[in-house]
């Protein structure tokens, strides 16, 4: 299958640094492989260091001026990501645009063996909102006239993107069940869902901290944080390794396969591409929820409460500050 054109632009990204999380496989491939091509460096967040230098060899061979550097993560593992933080902070001083986009879907139950949480629920949140909360200086300071970034900065160059999914409507109807965190009660879905309202919930309460009318946000080269713009933005339908990996009979993949069902690897970066780096991505758009075709949409009710949002980013600031997760 070809890949299909995109339908909006990117301009010249040189100059400018990423940090794409799963990068070395399927849409964050693809993610990092279009922001190289437009001359951004990139950092390829993956476990593996073997598999990660085969993908960037691959990008490599089609473009052999790409800049992209590898940095492991073990989404399995908090203290790798506290680690992953510090390592990019050490040799980066401004980073333009973080898309966290790591994650697995409806696997069996499973519990990571460092820190206990349900795999889903730490793969696909907990780890992006570690991540994200250490590299918030680090993306304030590229905003910051004197700071890390180069003079003036346009509004809207710095920014963070959570890949999520419509399988948000998976979800518990509390959105997120607090008493059963582990969805030990649940489903492989229910699991996979409570994790992208999740990530929902965490891109629009960086909006209410530190979008473009962050209460957290400072003005000028005051001491707060942001302006960033967020979004929230579902890939498609797309076959790639996730697939391999849900609890659903494999029977049901090859079915959907055949009827066309998936979109091609590459289109579902699309999104992730629009809102971290495209001038077509407005502030107006910061905080939303976007499925493809770059279309605004409203996820589930729970997924939009904002109630519910600061209760689960309180929740996980005292979970990993007790963890001592934070410093």
């Amino acid at each position: 299958m070809s890949s299909p054109s995109r339908p909006f632009a990117i301009p010249s990204l040189t100059g400018k640094v990423f940090l794409v999380t799963g990068g070395n496989t399927g849409v964050g491939f693809h993610t990092v492989e279009q922001l190289a091509k437009h001359g951004a460096r990139v950092y390829m967040g993956a476990r593996s260091h073997e598999k990660a230098n085969t993908a960037i060899a691959k990008l490599r061979a089609d473009f052999p001026d790409a800049d992209v550097q590898f940095l492991q993560l073990d989404h399995m593992d908090l203290q790798s990501i506290v680690a992953a933080a510090k390592q990019f902070k050490s040799k980066e001083a401004k980073l333009h645009g973080l898309v966290n986009n790591a994650g697995i879907m409806a696997t069996p139950f499973a519990v990571s063996d460092a820190d206990g949480f349900e795999a889903q629920w730490q793969t696909n949140y907990l780890a992006h909102w570690l991540l994200t909360w250490h590299l918030l200086d680090t993306l304030s300071e590229t905003i910051r006239p004197g700071g890390g970034g180069d003079g003036a900065v346009a509004p809207g160059s710095v920014r963070i993107v959570n890949v999520t999914s419509d399988g948000h409507s998976f979800a518990p109807k509390v959105g997120i069940d607090f008493d059963d965190l582990k969805q030990e009660k649940g489903s492989p879905f229910s699991r996979y869902g409570m994790s992208k309202v999740a990530n929902i919930l965490h891109a629009k309460q960086l909006d209410k901290l530190f979008g473009p009318k962050g209460s957290e946000t400072g003005t000028g080269a005051e001491s707060g944080r942001g302006p960033f713009w967020t979004a929230a933005v579902h890939p498609g339908h797309l076959d790639t390794n996730l697939n391999k990996q849900t609890a659903y009979p494999k029977f049901i993949h090859t079915i959907l396969k055949t009827f066309g069902a998936y979109s091609h690897a590459s289109e579902g970066a699309y999104n992730s591409l629009w809102a971290v780096a495209s001038p077509d991505f407005k502030e107006s758009d910061s905080g939303e929820y976007f499925v493809p075709g770059q279309k605004r949409k409203q996820p589930s009710k729970v997924s939009r409460d904002m109630d519910l949002a600061q209760r689960l980013w309180d929740w996980t600031h005292e979970e990993l500050g007790k963890r001592k997760l934070l410093d």
